[in-house]
């Protein structure tokens, strides 16, 4: 679970390394945003040869969450971070051509399935 104005993780080659929480998607009242939501973040740190610059707004879908979260078999999963994928336009695909770190499955039921065929590890 994150919350608004949460600063978070870039997992992709966009060039953009931190970006910080300003929106959600799906409704004005949500106010916890869990795997798989797709949220809009204002981008705080980037590498200067990168595609997405320091202080551009985005979409971007929540790959990793700290707090653990509960499938339906009854196991839990939790990650180191908070991570983000930046989405390319309005649509599901991502921006960057690689994602660096493991990502939920949970994704994949969401329809994100090429984030989580260009990640290294699916959990």
């Amino acid at each position: 679970m994150i919350k608004f104005r949460t600063v978070v993780n870039i997992a992709d080659n966009t060039g953009a390394t931190s970006a910080m929480i300003i929106g959600t998607f799906g409704g004005t009242k949500k106010k916890i945003i869990r795997l798989a939501d797709v949220v809009k973040v204002t981008v705080k740190s980037a590498r200067p040869t990168g595609s997405v610059k320091k202080s551009e707004m985005h979409r971007a879908v929540v790959v990793r969450v700290k707090k653990e979260h509960r499938r339906e078999d009854g196991t839990y999963i939790r990650f180191d971070d908070n991570a983000v994928v930046i989405l390319e336009g309005i649509t599901k695909e991502p921006k960057g051509t690689r994602i660096f770190g493991p990502v939920a499955r949970e994704l994949k039921a969401h329809g994100f399935d090429k984030i989580t065929y260009l990640a290294p590890e699916t959990l």
